[in-house]
């Protein structure tokens, strides 16, 4: 990254002559009211080995190996589970490795996917096992409908089976019957760089939601998956279920997982909001940076965005350090502080929007020196609002949707819904020099 290049930065000073003396709004704090039974300690150990036993092992020979893709994605419990899985594969015989199928992530460099894994605990010394990191491809077949080319990682393709773990989630991309899970891994994740690129590619005029299955088919037959191990996380992001599924479930379970996944995706609790301030976006968080099915903003090229919510202003804060420097997504803010600009890796963030072609979502928005310049600058582009009248969230990113500051006319009501709850009344918005004082929501105690 570099430091040098002149930010486009607005000062408050600026702000603060084009908008006058702006009303900001009080916030409570809510809580979304979810009933969760997450797996955890022991149980999340017990539930990854179980689930190799889902796997279609016999066509392994004895003491063969096993490529177990593991991708890039912050997952609650990722090392516990993949440790699990692999104890299990040598427990039974098996010769497991790791590799990432994480695409074009980490830079586009072998190195960089290797340190990625690391930082989710993922190192030879801890799961006991080699990790091999490559960028090196080779093609096993195509596809019918496009011809697209579709190319795996070298590494997993000489295995004696494949086995892929991920998190079933909805997509920020398109909607389907199968969306971010085990069969994208296998086309996008497995593609390493190239693969991904061709698979975005041929995306724009075809579509995610018809090209996931009829490629995942040509893996499926060209390729010696033995399965994958599914992972659904409830509303808090935790564990809800580990599931082994044989190719022959990669299409027909993985969509009912994913029909489990959306009835536990986090949501922001209104349809229509003026306001929406979040205090960070990141890789880690979501694929997009600000998860499209929260912020209803979907900017890829022959997919729709989600009906809902409808946001008028959106204000991202900063960027997680597990992003790397890549920014993808600060394309659906409005605006975005100083400290998110200068922690973006431009050529970290062009590398994969480039790669998955959605270019827009490197667009950067208006980028203010201060919090309470941000906040002044939405509230004066919404329409005619008062304090009272405004509707105003702050979360923590789109991830943590479990608490939230809301402006007083979310607060009303939310005192006739059964599913939340107020847990503070409103006080004045705090800020120090600009910076927003107040925590982040999820870090507030009950008062």
């Amino acid at each position: 990254m570099d430091d040098t290049r002149a930010a486009p930065i607005v000062s408050e000073a600026t702000i603060r002559t084009v908008c006058g003396d702006v009303a900001i709004p009080p916030m409570g704090i809510i809580e979304q009211v979810w009933r969760t039974d997450p797996l955890t300690g022991e149980a999340v150990d017990d539930a990854a080995a179980a689930a190799v036993d889902g796997l279609a092992l016999d066509a392994v020979p004895a003491g063969g190996t096993i490529a177990v893709g593991v991708g890039s994605r912050g997952i609650a419990n990722i090392d516990r589970i993949v440790a699990a899985v692999i104890a299990t594969l040598q427990s039974e015989g098996y010769e497991p490795f790791i590799f990432p199928a994480m695409g074009s992530h980490g830079g586009a460099s072998a190195e960089g996917q290797a340190a990625m894994l690391a930082e989710y605990g993922i190192t030879e010394a801890a799961m006991g096992c080699p990790i091999t990191a490559t960028m090196d491809t080779v093609e096993v077949g195509r596809g019918q409908t496009h011809d697209v080319p579709v190319v795996t990682d070298a590494a997993a393709a000489a295995a004696d089976g494949i086995c892929v773990i991920n998190r079933i989630k909805p997509h920020t991309s398109f909607a389907g019957d199968v969306e971010s899970g085990l069969s994208k891994m296998l086309v996008i994740g497995m593609g390493k760089q190239r693969g991904a690129k061709l698979a975005h590619q041929f995306a724009l005029d075809w579509s995610f939601r018809d090209m996931l299955p009829e490629i995942t088919a040509v893996i499926l037959a060209e390729l010696p998956v033995v399965g994958g191990v599914a992972i659904v996380e409830d509303q808090h992001d935790a564990t809800a279920r580990i599931e082994g599924v044989p190719p022959s479930g990669f299409l027909s379970r993985e969509a009912e997982l994913l029909t489990e996944a959306y009835d536990l995706l986090p949501q922001l609790p209104f349809d229509t909001l003026d306001v929406v301030i979040f205090d960070r976006m990141g890789k880690d968080i979501s694929g997009a940076g600000l998860d499209t099915n929260v912020t209803g903003r979907n900017y890829v090229v022959n997919e729709p965005s989600p009906p809902d919510p409808t946001i008028r202003r959106i204000y991202a804060r900063s960027l997680t350090p597990g992003s790397h420097g890549n920014a993808a997504g600060l394309g659906q803010a409005d605006l975005i502080h100083a400290d998110l600009y200068r922690a973006m890796d431009i050529d970290e963030t062009v590398v994969n929007l480039v790669t998955s072609g959605t270019v827009e979502n490197a667009r950067i928005p208006i980028t203010v020196e201060t919090d309470w310049a941000a906040v002044a600058a939405c509230i004066s582009t919404v329409g005619v609002r008062t304090p009272e009248t405004i509707r105003m969230l702050r979360a923590t990113d789109t991830m943590q949707l479990g608490r939230l500051y809301a402006s007083p006319a979310l607060c009303a009501a939310a005192r006739d819904r059964a599913d939340l709850r107020v847990i503070r009344e409103p006080e004045p918005m705090r800020f120090d020099a600009g910076a927003l004082a107040d925590p982040a929501p999820t870090a507030t105690a009950h008062r």
